[in-house]
């Protein structure tokens, strides 16, 4: 009996120590994610706030001298394209395809490669740029911008980790830097998790879920402790909305989806011509013009065309004045193809749902829709224009949805999801996005390629 005893003694031993090993794994694996999202919540908060104040500057610039963007904004977009010329290019544009390339480039052998498109220095020149650019009134969003800022800082992490601690994925980390920027940046950690999952791998959730989970909740709480409980946009009236809406719902989410898919494809266009423009003043000249552009249109016809937009949203959900002229959409949609094809930092997140908010009001108008209704419409809008872009309607829907506490109505704004992007799809077969993506992977093995045929010509 002793001898069994002193056996199961030692099995006990075993385990513990077995478990207690464990236990420390589990920590060590977890430490990075919990740091990562713990510092991308703070500079999330941090560059809302510095982009409010660009945008406030902006709005009080346009109130008292608004001819003053005549020279403002084309200074801006020049300044805001240089930075990103000079000192990252891949810092230009959402960030969002840069991360999914990242992604896909994400092992040992494309560690360079990866280092071009997330680093301390996208950070800096990101968040610089696109506080000039939407200064000088460019239509853009930070919510892409975070993404890429957030994926970089997991990227840095995971660099910095000595060689003697436990392996981690580095495309774990850069998916979940993701992950956690979108839910800091639209307080919407559903939308963060269904993002990772929908739009930027096809890994299996159940490899990398407790990393993505807590990485989202602790950045997602910690931009609650400095902004405190609050929704992106609010609570929108949404009570007594009759069923035969739907009727008004599904052609929106094909205007919608024709209006975003068409608006990416332009984008598109517009930076395959642009890149016949070798020379620097050529590219200066072409920025200044599209600085030109916005700031007549603002000028001349409506502020509404300046910003990310938002006011927008929250000015036709949240007062009486729910209803837009006729042309305020057009705006939406040619400020984003002018501000995004300059090549300066800038997101199309917020661009886009402001663009199918305005296509929504207007399009209540024409069928003096109740209050209620009005503001579903326009989530409807939103949902539509975003996923079309996206071509992700669940994490679009998710989105809406939480940004404004609508899930009550959530079957309808899954329905314009399933509409816009089907639309969407017919027009163009892979996303806005996965077109940038490509671009990106394809330039990066240019250079790499270029490098070597002039080390080779060194060596001769």
């Amino acid at each position: 009996m002793t001898i069994l005893k002193k056996i199961r003694q030692a099995l006990k031993l075993k385990f513990d120590l077995i478990d207690n090993e464990k236990l420390k794994i589990n920590l060590l694996n977890a430490l990075p994610f919990w740091i990562g999202a713990f510092i991308s919540g703070t500079v999330a908060v941090l560059y809302a706030k510095l982009f409010a104040l660009a945008e406030t500057g902006t709005h009080l610039i346009y109130e008292k001298t608004s001819w003053a963007f005549f020279i403002i904004t084309p200074i801006s977009f020049v300044a805001a394209w240089w930075l990103v010329s000079k000192y990252a290019p891949y810092a230009k544009g959402s960030g969002i395809p840069q991360v999914s390339a990242a992604i896909e480039l994400s092992n040992p052998k494309h560690n360079y490669k990866v280092n071009a498109l997330l680093s301390l220095r996208i950070i800096f020149i990101k968040i610089l740029s696109s506080l000039i650019m939407v200064f000088g009134g460019g239509v853009i969003g930070r919510e892409g911008p975070t993404i890429q800022i957030s994926a970089s800082i997991f990227k840095k992490i995971n660099d910095l980790l000595p060689a003697w601690y436990p392996k981690i994925s580095k495309r774990n980390m850069i998916v979940t830097g993701a992950a956690a920027g979108l839910a800091a940046a639209f307080n919407t950690p559903l939308g963060g998790i269904v993002f990772a999952i929908e739009e930027l791998t096809k890994t299996h959730f159940s490899f990398f879920k407790s990393a993505l989970l807590t990485g989202v909740i602790i950045a997602g709480l910690t931009a609650l402790n400095f902004l405190g409980p609050y929704l992106y946009l609010g609570y929108p009236q949404l009570d007594g909305i009759t069923a035969w809406v739907i009727i008004i719902i599904i052609p929106l989410a094909i205007i919608t989806g024709v209006a975003g898919s068409g608006m990416g494809q332009v984008i598109l266009y517009v930076l395959r011509k642009k890149s016949v423009l070798k020379k620097d003043y050529q590219t200066i000249i072409f920025v200044a013009f599209c600085g030109l552009i916005v700031a007549t249109l603002a000028v001349v016809i409506d502020g509404k065309t300046l910003g990310s937009g938002k006011e927008i949203m929250v000015s036709t959900l949240f007062t009486n004045q729910k209803h837009l002229d006729w042309y305020v959409p057009i705006l939406r949609v040619v400020g984003p193809i002018v501000s995004f094809s300059t090549g300066s930092s800038g997101g199309i997140f917020a661009p886009s749902l402001s663009a199918g908010a305005s296509i929504g009001a207007v399009f209540a108008g024409w069928f003096h829709l109740s209050s209620a209704e009005t503001n579903l419409i326009i989530l409807c809008g939103m949902t539509g224009f975003l996923t079309s872009i996206t071509r992700s309607p669940f994490t679009s829907s998710i989105l809406v949805s939480e940004m404004t506490n609508s899930h009550n109505v959530i079957f309808y704004i899954m329905l314009t999801a399933l509409f816009a992007n089907l639309v969407a799809t017919l027009i163009g077969r892979h996303s806005f996005y996965d077109h940038l993506k490509d671009q990106y992977i394809n330039d990066i093995h240019k250079t790499e390629i270029q490098q070597t045929d002039s080390e080779m010509l060194n060596t001769e």
